[in-house]
């Protein structure tokens, strides 16, 4: 399937200049998600994975799918201030500048094999921040998964060493 007709892209938005890849259209087209998550899994299907980690929220359409087809455990990432449990945090840089990212500390166990997955690789920093939060509860990084890279923006640099998978590049 080629999933880039998939995917609508929006001229001048968020502003102008952009050309946002929005990938609701291909969410709401069953067979196509279903293909997009299916094409995901094989690829990872011998990497042993425990847990699939997904920074909100467009890591959780992406990584809850992959962990329930994988027979693996999904772990949230969210916003500092937004989880119930004791948490850990990190902050990371935004274009405008700095947010914080947190996972409950009790997420991941030493050694637990982990998969990082979202819908976008652009800059890599919501996922470097998310890879640091894994690494700090000692999880064992296997990879990191994407329905789309950008890779004018060099993103998968920050991921050095790494493997890196991504449905479809722009």
């Amino acid at each position: 399937m080629d999933f880039k007709e998939k995917i609508r892209v929006i001229p001048d938005f968020p502003q102008p200049g952009i050309r946002f890849k929005d990938i609701t259209t291909l969410l709401k087209e069953g067979p196509a998600y279903r293909a997009a998550i299916d094409t995901m899994v094989e690829r990872l299907k011998d990497k042993k994975i425990d847990l699939i980690v997904g920074p909100e929220a467009r890591g959780f359409v992406v990584g809850a799918p992959l962990a329930y087809a994988l027979g693996a455990g999904f772990v949230p990432v969210r916003k500092a201030g937004k989880l119930p449990g004791e948490t850990i945090e990190t902050e990371y840089s935004l274009e405008y500048g700095k947010d914080k990212l947190a996972i409950h500390r009790d997420a991941i166990q030493p050694g637990q094999r982990v998969l990082v997955a979202d819908d976008l690789l652009a800059t890599g920093g919501t996922i470097s921040a998310t890879i640091n939060l894994v690494r700090q509860l000692q999880g064992e990084l296997v990879g990191a998964a994407f329905f789309i890279e950008l890779t004018y923006l060099n993103g998968r640099e920050k991921l050095q060493g790494i493997d890196v998978f991504s449905l479809v590049q722009y």
